[in-house]
């Protein structure tokens, strides 16, 4: 995800066949993607859109399930205690 992506992390989609999306346009705030929302609803009332929330993942951290597996197969209790109780914040 660049930059741009990160800073408007409300996304409206258009719902294709077989499973399908096809991101329409991004916003920062949700209220502008409501307003947007109706705005084409109202011009394709035939078409499918849904407001999603796109949250940027942080890809230089691990991720907390893969820390756990490798602790739990290492034998490792002190830190599957530690992550544990940092997931539960």
């Amino acid at each position: 995800m660049n930059y741009r992506d990160r800073l408007s992390p409300w996304c409206i989609i258009q719902l294709l066949p077989k499973m399908q999306r096809s991101v329409v346009a991004r916003f920062r705030k949700r209220h502008d993607a409501e307003a947007h929302l109706r705005a084409l609803r109202r011009l394709n009332p035939a078409l499918h859109y849904e407001i999603v929330f796109d949250p940027p993942l942080d890809d230089e951290t691990p991720d907390a399930l893969d820390t756990l597996a490798e602790s739990l197969v290492l034998g490792q209790d002190a830190c599957v205690i530690k992550i544990l109780n940092q997931s539960w914040r």
